[in-house]
């Protein structure tokens, strides 16, 4: 049991650069923990969270770019773990409802002030 608790400790422990740190913590910031709502992993005390926080600091320790580990973790858990979700055509709708929207609205007080 002590074993495998230092081996826990041992992979937990990722010397980073601090450019690579910061670039993590970024990284951090942007991905969503699974487990708890709205929050990123970066606030998140889940246990989960705190394994993709070891994948992303492994994964920039390794030479990764924060893309591919954004693209890693989508592949993983699916899109909704982006805090800023890609734009594909599943996403569009969410990107372009409010652009929709304000011109429908910026539209019909138009027509509704031509009126009067």
């Amino acid at each position: 049991m002590i074993q495998i608790f230092a081996l826990v400790l041992l992979l937990q422990s990722v010397d980073l650069t601090p450019a690579q740190e910061m670039e993590a913590a970024h990284l951090m910031q942007e991905i969503r923990c699974v487990v708890c709502e709205g929050q990123s992993i970066a606030d998140s005390d889940a246990a989960l969270a705190q394994d993709m926080r070891l994948f992303v600091r492994t994964r920039i320790a390794a030479g990764a770019t924060p893309d591919s580990v954004r693209i890693a973790l989508a592949q993983r858990y699916g899109d909704e773990v982006l805090m800023r979700p890609r734009l594909t055509g599943r996403t569009l709708p969410l990107y372009a409802a409010p652009v929709i929207l304000l011109l429908a609205g910026g539209l019909l007080i138009g027509v509704a002030s031509r009126r009067r």
